[in-house]
């Protein structure tokens, strides 16, 4: 057995037997020198070496003298660093070039050994425990996920499943992650019946207890923080972010933030930008917003892009509610646009609401369906989470951020609806005047299998608006997705396993809301 192979680099290495011979007696190749410039040739010549453990005090070439010459020639190997001293200066140099541990003589040989499996080992013993971890969660999971469920014990349980997905995607158990899509397939079956029993009560004011819906979020969640005069409130809404893509930009965000709250919202029907954002910023439904501004409301047939008017409707909302204050929108679009905020931000300060409507998510999802080269960079769900994660670490957003946490001003961090992979096609035929959607169709004479869809017959009743006397919507469940017979093969294969949005899931409808304090 072996597993690994280290070289000692200590000046006093014959007082380390001890310790050598415990590890050889675990399965662990030794090489050992006295000198710095020793292990330097030693690991040139070796070549198949997996750590170095490296006195800092040696005669000669000094240990981090030698650490510069080591990272300067394998970058990638890590090193352990072993030192009498505890100055603060040495822990520096040391940590400022990169080592992978530091430890303080006397050390025992467990020290060493959990050292070195922490470096060597860290990814298969990890994957190892959450396997396990998870295997005895499973049970317990599908016991909690039941038609009982209420809208917080939903959310309770999608934060789990989220949990787990998040973990076990660092693991090499390819299994595993499949029986969590399972799960997670499963209990979005249960959601989407929970969701359309009670959904037309929500948003018609008949039930007791309901949770946060899109149009509600400002006046319950947001309003109340406007009470502070003296402090600027940024408001930033991430379009199409899901609760998962949250909880890793969320170590990003707490570099300089800590997350005060962190709750999950509803969003409505259909869960899409024109519908679900507008309604948002409106404290108003889609058919109360056509109603009351019909100048602002773009209807499904029409030319014009449908969230021009979020700036109108806010303030109009903002004014139904009686703030008389001084407040900001801005909608980044592009690389462009997000530069030119971060140039405006000082301006912005004396405002105090300042809402920033972030593109990027939305544009990836649609580009992921668009361009093979998109679709390779983010084939699966861990993928899509990692290219969100590399976008926001370079992006002019995390600049935004890292500005306004120098200024101590709090953050809203949230989004107008979630998306899901979707891959298995319901048939559906419509006139030439119904919408493109994937997830949800609005028309008339549309013609479809009942028992696969979420049908609202009559709009009215989901205040949603009317383009004729006999519109109705429909919607996709879980990871279903609307194509047309004609040319059926072809339309199947183009778009399973894109990213969609429009529908109802787990994904799409439970979607993140945090408030954020400055560090």
């Amino acid at each position: 057995m072996d597993n690994g192979v280290i070289l000692w680099i200590d000046d006093e290495i014959d007082l380390l037997k001890p310790h050598i011979l415990f590890l050889t007696e675990r399965g662990y190749t030794v090489h050992t020198s006295n000198n710095g410039d020793e292990g330097v040739d030693k690991l040139k010549s070796i070549n198949n070496i997996d750590i170095v453990f490296l006195d800092e005090n040696m005669p000669g070439l000094s240990g981090i003298e030698t650490l510069s010459i080591i990272k300067a020639n394998f970058p990638n190997l890590p090193v352990v660093m072993i030192t009498k001293s505890e100055e603060e200066h040495i822990m520096d140099d040391a940590i400022g070039a990169s080592i992978a541990d530091y430890l303080i003589k006397p050390v025992n040989p467990k020290q060493i050994l959990l050292s070195v499996k922490k470096n060597l080992e860290n990814k298969r013993l990890i994957s190892e425990k959450t396997t396990f971890a998870y295997q005895q969660q499973f049970q317990n999971l599908g016991t909690e996920i039941s038609p009982k469920l209420d809208h917080n014990q939903w959310t309770e349980v999608y934060k789990k499943l989220v949990f787990w997905e998040l973990e076990l995607s660092k693991s090499t158990d390819n299994p595993m992650q499949e029986i969590l899509q399972m799960q997670k397939s499963e209990a979005n079956q249960v959601f989407c019946k929970f969701y359309e029993n009670n959904y037309l009560n929500w948003i018609n004011g008949k039930a007791e207890d309901r949770p946060v819906l899109s149009h509600l979020l400002l006046k319950e969640k947001v309003f109340p923080l406007l009470n502070d005069n003296n402090t600027p409130l940024f408001f930033i809404l991430i379009d199409n972010l899901r609760y998962d893509q949250w909880k890793v930009l969320q170590p990003i965000f707490e570099q300089y933030y800590r997350t005060e709250t962190e709750d999950i919202y509803y969003s409505i029907l259909p869960t899409t930008t024109q519908y679900a954002r507008n309604s948002l910023f409106a404290g108003l439904l889609p058919s109360e917003i056509e109603k009351k501004y019909p100048k602002y409301w773009v209807n499904e047939g029409d030319d014009d892009t449908k969230n021009n008017y979020e700036s109108e409707l806010l303030a109009e909302y903002l004014k139904r509610h009686g703030y008389n204050i001084s407040y900001s929108y801005t909608k980044v679009l592009n690389l462009t646009s997000g530069r030119k905020l971060i140039d405006n931000l000082p301006n912005l300060l004396s405002n105090q609401l300042n809402v920033i409507v972030y593109n990027f998510v939305d544009m990836l999802s649609h580009a992921r369906t668009e361009m093979e080269v998109i679709r390779e960079l983010a084939d699966n769900e861990t993928a899509y989470r990692s290219i969100t994660q590399s976008w926001f670490n370079h992006s002019p957003l995390h600049d935004i951020v890292k500005f306004l946490s120098s200024k101590n001003v709090p953050l809203i961090l949230t989004t107008d609806h979630g998306t899901i992979k979707v891959n298995n096609p319901v048939k559906i035929i419509g006139d030439k005047n119904t919408n493109t959607n994937l997830r949800y169709k609005t028309g008339k004479n549309l013609s479809y299998n009942n028992n696969e869809v979420f049908e609202i017959k009559k709009p009215g009743d989901a205040f949603l608006p009317k383009t004729n006397v006999s519109s109705t919507f429909v919607f996709c469940r879980n990871n279903n997705f609307f194509a047309y017979p004609n040319n059926y093969n072809y339309y199947v294969n183009y778009y399973r396993n894109t990213f969609q949005h429009g529908g109802i899931s787990l994904e799409e409808v439970l979607i993140p809301f945090a408030i954020l304090k400055a560090k």
